[in-house]
């Protein structure tokens, strides 16, 4: 794959045998981030679970210390008292059954995360195939189903973000902008470890943090060592 001059300046900066420490890679990531763009800082997680196995899902939400930098739109799908209360709290869009031909139909996906109130469920389930593929189904376990649907845009809002093993048992995430500065990053990096080790299968054996990497938008990746790290 051919890659650019900026990219291969920022290659040479890394130590590809290396396992970095967290707050030498949060360091080092400001040095290779060269676009004219404020970069995304994303983890990459690999961990020692088998996800084909229901008992080894790793699945999870937790609210980012700094947030994302990202402005994120909330679609909540609820009626009567909670369809206000969800206004009130400052979903961008708010709806019910009419939604659903909008999202079939015309491809409507002017939205980040979908939150529903557990009696629409019936109603958003009729999206499966067309949320579940752009993991916007909503759910319970990342907070997403709840009748308490204002705390769930506050947290969303405040920067929660939702982790899952993807089929190659890697859980990819964003852990904020360059622009935080490595001392920020660092909290919102062990955040999410720190949850994601929480969240550990009971079935899990052996090594559970096979290789964590982080990198920007552009960047090249940058290995950090496990063992350094805590939960």
């Amino acid at each position: 794959m051919f890659r650019g001059k900026k990219y291969q300046e920022s290659v040479k900066l890394i130590d590809k045998s290396r396992l970095y420490d967290p707050s030498e890679a949060m360091a080092l990531i400001d040095k290779t981030a060269k676009a004219k763009f404020d970069e995304t800082v994303e983890a990459h997680i690999r961990l020692g679970v088998d996800s084909r196995h229901a008992d080894q899902q790793v699945r999870g939400a937790v609210v980012l210390p700094h947030g994302t930098g990202k402005t994120v739109r909330v679609l909540v799908f609820a009626k009567g008292d909670k369809a206000t209360e969800a206004e009130q709290a400052g979903a961008d869009f708010v709806g019910a059954e009419e939604l659903i031909p909008k999202i079939q139909n015309e491809n409507w996906f002017e939205y980040d995360v979908v939150v529903a109130t557990p009696d629409m469920m019936g109603v958003v389930g009729r999206l499966g195939k067309i949320l579940g593929p752009k993991g916007l189904m909503p759910n319970p376990k990342a907070g997403t189903v709840t009748m308490d649907v204002a705390k769930a845009i506050q947290d969303i809002k405040a920067g929660k973000i939702e982790y899952r093993l993807d089929k190659t048992n890697i859980i990819h995430c964003p852990i904020g902008k360059i622009s935080f500065g490595s001392e920020k990053l660092i909290e919102n990096f062990n955040t999410l470890l720190g949850a994601i080790i929480k969240d550990k299968p009971a079935a899990a054996k052996g090594q559970y943090l096979k290789s964590v990497t982080i990198s920007a938008t552009m960047g090249p990746g940058i290995k950090i060592n496990p063992a350094r790290i805590s939960g």
